[in-house]
């Protein structure tokens, strides 16, 4: 049992397989974000690094089709894995999944395939 909840970053795939089809990446998406309520509900903070680089994109006058989300989508994934705790790493295939779990695997995180793995936070009142 876990006393503090951990950072965990969720890691699929967002843009693989979907031929940049915008419906195809907001589902893949979607299935990224899925997972984060059960992450919660164990006891965690679920991060999707998506969720920082789509603004930073955007407030830089780009997308994800813009040469520029090169520089800000791995990236972004690469800065936030120095603060988390774990990764969760969820089924498809996807380069930037893959080297989120292999940059968390260098720093000694633990890499979770599915969100029963997780370890479960029990009666710890959470603090105001």
């Amino acid at each position: 049992m876990t006393t503090q909840p951990m950072l965990v970053l969720i890691a699929g795939p967002y843009q693989s397989g979907t031929d940049g089809d915008p419906e195809k990446m907001a589902a893949n998406l979607r299935r990224l974000e899925e997972a984060a309520w059960p992450v919660f509900q164990a006891g965690h903070i679920p991060m999707i690094g998506e969720w920082v680089a789509l603004p930073v994109l955007s407030s830089a006058g780009a997308s994800v089709f813009d040469p520029l989300a090169a520089e800000v989508m791995y990236p972004t994934a690469q800065r936030l894995l120095q603060h988390c705790d774990a990764v969760l790493r969820l089924p498809g295939e996807s380069t930037g999944a893959d080297q989120d779990v292999a940059i968390a695997r260098e720093r000694g995180l633990p890499v979770y395939h599915d969100v029963s793995e997780l370890p479960v936070r029990q009666n710890v009142q959470e603090s105001a």
